[in-house]
């Protein structure tokens, strides 16, 4: 490919107190540039918007670094690969990594592990199913939800955030394995869908009023939960603790519900906490980046369920560059339906 191309590219230009505003990206662009030996270089056809985002871009400690000023948005996405000198990779293969909110990406031969490049099959799924039940998302379903939940038959799984990228991988592996599924989402359309689509139980919707989830898991686990996948915390995490069966397990994912408290105020805790106490129930953080090794096997497993049929993928695509800014705050204002994804380039 020609050096000359140019690469438009979405900065970090500050970083935001509350929501992130436009003000908060600088919209560059530069030269490509050529691939040294070992090197290739990707053009990015989708990315994938993620509630963690918000997170890599406040300073402080994390479990990733945080995006520095000045530097391109950290992303995961599927791209082309377009110019290489990595046997590894070839010209028209369609690669995920991180690829940065960006039209292309030049990656050196040091850093393509760093960068979790690697080849994907689209015969196992679409370049969408593949940012959602296939990527990350559905890893981090996968992982949390089997390895840190350890779901029995019989069993009542409840995830919030049902009706987003990780909780429809959560309750649909539920059902899969045999358990009960109640989801939590926000609005009627939501709720129908999970239930009507995914097959849910049941789905709760906490905008019906301030008692809605509580009512609601008291009506739809009578016995009380045993395992609770986490991706929302405020509230909805206390309503659900105030609910725990004798030795259940929270997998805390997430807390979308708090990325965006204003002046960088502390996320809201349990105020449940003792629940844990009296059940004997084990609540535990997950990071999906910890099971990188065995992703081929979920992978496997769950190509498997999107071909039978037995799970659905359910993607919200925003298209263009430009658009970033907008569509990243859809995750925060509850707008998406489904993972949310930014078409950057047709396949």
């Amino acid at each position: 490919m020609s050096s000359t191309v140019s690469n438009r590219q979405v900065r970090l230009a500050k970083r935001p107190e509350g929501a992130a505003t436009r003000d908060n990206w600088k919209f560059t662009t530069e030269p490509v540039g050529e691939p040294a030996e070992g090197g290739v270089v990707v053009k990015t056809l989708s990315l994938s918007l993620d509630p963690a985002m918000r997170g890599w871009m406040n300073e402080g400690k994390s479990y990733i670094p945080p995006v520095e000023i000045g530097a391109v948005m950290r992303a995961g996405g599927i791209g082309r690969v377009v110019a290489s000198r990595n046997p590894a990779f070839a010209v028209g293969d369609t690669v995920y990594g991180t690829l940065g909110v960006q039209e292309y990406i030049l990656i050196p031969q040091e850093d393509i592990k760093r960068n979790g490049l690697v080849k994907i099959d689209l015969r196992a799924g679409t370049i969408t199913q593949w940012l959602n039940v296939l990527g990350m998302p559905g890893m981090t379903g996968y992982f949390g939800l089997m390895d840190i939940g350890e779901p029995q038959p019989g069993e009542t799984v409840v995830v919030s955030g049902a009706a987003g990228a990780v909780g429809q991988t959560v309750g649909q592996l539920a059902k899969i394995k045999g358990c009960r599924a109640i989801g939590i989402a926000g609005g009627q359309a939501k709720c129908d869908w999970v239930v009507n689509e995914l097959g849910f139980d049941a789905c709760i919707d906490y905008k019906a009023g301030p008692s809605a989830v509580r009512d609601g898991l008291k009506a739809h686990c009578p016995k009380g939960i045993d395992i609770y996948f986490d991706n929302v915390g405020g509230e909805i995490l206390d309503a659900a603790l105030a609910r725990l069966a004798r030795g259940a397990r929270i997998i805390i994912c997430g807390a979308i519900s708090q990325y965006n408290n204003a002046n960088s105020a502390p996320a809201q805790g349990p105020k449940n906490y003792l629940s844990l106490l009296v059940n004997r129930a084990r609540m535990q953080g997950m990071v999906v980046f910890d099971y990188a090794d065995r992703y081929h096997v979920a992978v496997a497993e769950m190509a498997g369920y999107l071909k039978d049929g037995r799970m659905k993928s359910r993607e919200d695509v925003v298209e263009g560059l430009d658009t970033f800014p907008e569509a990243l705050n859809r995750l925060f204002s509850g707008q998406n339906f489904g993972k949310l994804v930014l078409k950057v380039a047709d396949a």
